[in-house]
């Protein structure tokens, strides 16, 4: 079949739906640096994340040699939902651009919560159930990741209090809305909850908050409540991997066409859903089978990948998780308060990092916010949904590269992802709609004050 006959949308039938997830770290022959405990500063052992993680999730996460993982039966039918989501080929905004690409997207925004964090909120939930907890604690910044657990922990019948970052909650009380309609309590981050937002308060007053409070906020509750525990829903290990059912579905809806992406993109704020599209494709290019080029698309106004510092770092301002290695602004940085979607964390994904650092992953592009959001309205324009504004990013850069495309007369296959639905995001729409949105980008001078306050780590970093 030639690529003239591939359907708008290639579905696979739910007996083609992936039954395990593929571990990327198997394939990588330099794996990630270990987590390390910043009391003794020797690698994280099971015994110590187990206060913070439920049990299978901490064990997933310090799993480095199995290369596939069972999803357990109730997580298949829990994605029979929504999933497989579909691949969709941009026919109508190939022929606006007059470009020669093939241009594919992954859909991952039609579930309830509107994104890809479903995949991962999913099994969090039903292993924290399975083990006996009585709850769990999370953070949230544009709202996809707290909605997708709430969903998740009412669907398991397990109790979840989720910390907003400040600035999103004021932006998007909908999603905060919707959060508390599935059952959970939603606080706004930095709160007086906590010790440690109290202390963040006193030393920023006024602040609009970030990822790094929230997520202080949220392990200091689990770690200090009886049978509670934390989850995430990016950066880590076993988040990327449960993603990799994106790249897994992908992969297998093209192949059924012929069809290999010459260029695969993906927004990176914490690296799970660029990690878990990628991965099936990064195992090709591992393996030696094949060499596409992978560009992670961040914002300008937080650009961990293309400005930040490849160190040990806390994953949270109050500095109470464990340290790890990966791409780095720093614990204290906070994204300007004009940052209007997400990918607005101070780190990325360890496994990211490492692809990166070592030129396994090629190319990471920061893009400015108004140009992002000129690029969503060509995409709803022509093809018809309305996008996040963190896959926008994405969408970005897949024009430019079609535009490419144009210029050299390439036939390439670009494929990226569409990780969600931009409807809870209409104040940022509205504020690009009215002139009214502008871009920041941080001095060398603002990402050295993050720098600075990055951990001693012995033979690594002094």
């Amino acid at each position: 079949m030639t690529s003239k006959e591939v359907p708008y949308k290639i579905y696979l039938t739910e007996n083609e739906m992936p039954r395990q997830w593929y571990n990327l770290r198997a394939d990588m022959k330099e794996k990630p640096d270990p987590m390390l405990n910043p009391a003794t500063g020797k690698p994280i052992t099971f015994e110590e994340l187990r206060p913070i993680f439920c049990d299978e999730c901490a064990a997933q996460e310090l799993d480095h040699t199995t290369p596939y993982i069972d999803i357990p039966a109730e997580i298949v039918n829990f994605y029979r939902m929504y999933r497989p989501s579909p691949v969709v080929r941009a026919y109508c905004l190939e022929q606006a651009l007059g470009t020669p690409a093939k241009i594919y997207y992954k859909y991952e925004g039609t579930n309830t919560s509107g994104s890809h964090k479903l995949n991962s909120a999913a099994p969090q939930a039903y292993y924290a159930k399975q083990q006996g907890l009585k709850g769990l604690t999370t953070e949230t910044g544009a709202g996809q990741w707290g909605t997708a657990l709430s969903m998740a922990a009412a669907y398991f019948d397990i109790p979840l209090q989720v910390y907003m970052v400040k600035v999103s909650a004021e932006q998007k009380p909908h999603r905060k809305a919707v959060m508390e309609t599935f059952g959970a309590s939603v606080i706004s981050s930095p709160s007086q909850t906590t010790a440690v937002g109290r202390k963040i308060l006193e030393e920023n007053p006024g602040t609009t908050g970030s990822l790094g409070c929230a997520i202080s906020e949220a392990v200091e509750v689990a770690a200090g409540t009886e049978g509670y525990r934390y989850v995430l829903g990016s950066v880590l290990d076993h988040v990327v991997m449960h993603q990799s059912i994106i790249g897994l579905e992908a992969k297998a809806a093209l192949d059924k066409y012929g069809e290999y992406p010459d260029v695969i993109i993906g927004c990176a704020g914490g690296g799970s859903n660029l990690g878990g599209l990628i991965a099936p494709y990064m195992r090709d290019k591992l393996q030696g089978k094949a060499s596409p080029h992978f560009i992670a698309v961040e914002p300008m106004s937080c650009p961990s990948l293309s400005r930040g510092k490849y160190a040990y770092d806390f994953g949270d301002t109050g500095c109470i998780t464990p340290l790890m290695r990966m791409y780095t602004l720093g614990a204290h940085f906070i994204p300007s308060p004009n940052h209007a979607g997400g990918l607005r964390y101070h780190g990325m994904s360890p496994i990211i990092s490492k692809l990166y650092h070592d030129g396994f992953l090629d190319e990471a592009r920061g893009v400015e916010q108004t140009k992002v959001f000129d690029a969503a309205k060509v995409f709803i324009k022509h093809e018809g949904i309305l996008p996040a504004p963190e896959s926008a990013h994405a969408i970005k850069v897949a024009i430019d590269e079609a535009l490419k495309c144009k210029e050299t007369g390439e036939e390439k296959t670009i494929l990226f992802g569409l990780t969600g639905t931009g409807f809870f995001d209409m104040t940022a729409y509205m504020k690009h709609n009215s002139g009214e949105m502008s871009d920041y980008i941080p001095t060398d001078a603002d990402l050295e004050k993050g720098f600075s306050k990055l951990p001693k780590v012995p033979g690594i970093q002094e």
